[in-house]
């Protein structure tokens, strides 16, 4: 018995290892691919599209955010955006950005009390009736782009019929942010980006991330249109899971920026624990062996247990020195050469830091099945479903 905590660090220090080496490969693939992808935007034939924006409130940066996508380099697009209220904060701030661009194409929206668990769903539901365009884009309040981002993400869609939808990895963008939003960011770009790399490797894409979503009308429509996605938490899972059972989900080569808006330690703890309580409901197995990724926990498991255990030192000092460099070197694969995070080349020598405090909320997501979400409380049940708790 006294050499169990020591062989549990041991097994923890190879299969995070061993994912390490899968990362590493994928990222290589990931690379590659991008290398490869070369569209001819002269001769494309950029089909129109409608963005849609839900929106609560005015984040800090929404500004920013939004003139970003009124700089968007494209033949034609509209944007439409939703919130609950006319008065709504971010609304507003919409109207005054789309008042400075005339010539984008702009629809304002209200929604009104969600009759759906997920308010975010309702909104884009109302948006895609009223659409104008087959091509739909949705992207959330807190996401900023580049020029040609309608022309990166559409580019594989545009070429090929068979593929229903897309989706992006992206940046945790940390500007100006403490320790606790780099952390988040770091989060975001190392963490999430690795994961998605791998599961896109061994399986295709079977789920689509939030930041970004684009999806044909049609095959939106074959997976039962946003009403049969407004009980669910993870809505950006659900409705690539239910598009990929019919159609190509891919993953765009193009990266985003997801800029983060929790700073202190309290706000990004209760952001994370909802965001690890909402996968292990729609993906309990897999959130289940996330376990099996993180490396800093079994490196100091190993040096505590080659304490008890009465082993040379060396052996835990080595096991935790190997879990530190390990995650340095996740930090500049995923981070720093896919998706060139500054912070994730800056700081590598501080993700060992989140990988621990991921592994902090990988384990208190299984002590509770409750959410706070845009202020209102939730329970989480089976399969990510929700339901609305009065407050």
């Amino acid at each position: 018995m006294k050499y169990l905590l020591f062989s549990l660090a041991c097994f923890g220090t190879l299969t995070s290892t061993v994912f390490l080496g899968m990362v590493f490969y994928a990222a290589m693939r990931f690379c590659a691919r991008r290398r490869r992808e070369k569209f001819d935007v002269a001769d494309q034939q950029w089909p129109p599209v409608t963005l849609l924006k839900p929106l609560h409130g005015a984040e800090p940066g929404l500004r920013a955010y939004l003139e970003s996508f009124f700089a968007i380099d494209y033949p034609e697009f509209e944007m439409l955006f939703c919130a609950r209220e006319e008065s709504d904060a971010g609304l507003q701030m919409a109207r005054e950005v789309a008042a400075l661009h005339p010539e984008v194409k702009v629809r304002f929206m209200t929604s009104g009390t969600p009759p759906w668990p997920n308010a975010k769903c309702y909104s884009l539901y109302l948006m895609a009736k009223e659409a104008a365009h087959d091509l739909l884009v949705i992207t959330d309040s807190d996401v900023r782009v580049e020029p040609h981002f309608l022309r990166a993400v559409i580019a594989p869609m545009a070429l090929d019929p068979a593929i229903g939808g897309s989706t992006c990895i992206y940046r945790g963008m940390a500007e100006g942010m403490g320790l606790w939003g780099k952390q988040e960011g770091l989060g975001m770009s190392v963490e999430m980006t690795a994961g998605v790399l791998v599961a896109e490797m061994l399986e295709g894409m079977k789920f689509m991330l939030g930041p970004t979503m684009v999806v044909r009308k049609a095959a939106l429509a074959e997976a039962g249109g946003f009403e049969s996605m407004g009980d669910y938490y993870a809505d950006d899972f659900i409705l690539g899971n239910l598009v990929a059972r019919k159609h190509t989900v891919t993953l765009s080569t193009h990266v985003i920026d997801h800029c983060i808006v929790n700073d202190s330690f309290a706000t990004n703890f209760r952001h994370q624990w909802n965001w690890m309580k909402s996968t292990r409901f729609s993906r309990p197995s897999g959130h289940f062996g996330t376990v099996l990724t993180f490396a800093t926990p079994f490196g100091l498991l190993g040096l505590l247990g080659a304490h008890l255990a009465g082993l040379p030192m060396a052996a835990g000092v080595a096991l935790l020195a190997w879990s530190y460099l390990s995650r340095v070197l996740l930090c500049v694969i995923a981070g720093g050469m896919v998706i060139n995070d500054p912070d994730a080349w800056r700081s590598c020598w501080l993700y060992p830091l989140r990988d621990f405090f991921g592994f902090i909320y990988w384990a208190a997501s299984y002590t509770s099945r409750t959410a706070i979400w845009r202020g209102d409380l939730y329970v989480l049940e089976e399969q990510g479903r929700l339901r609305r708790v009065n407050r």
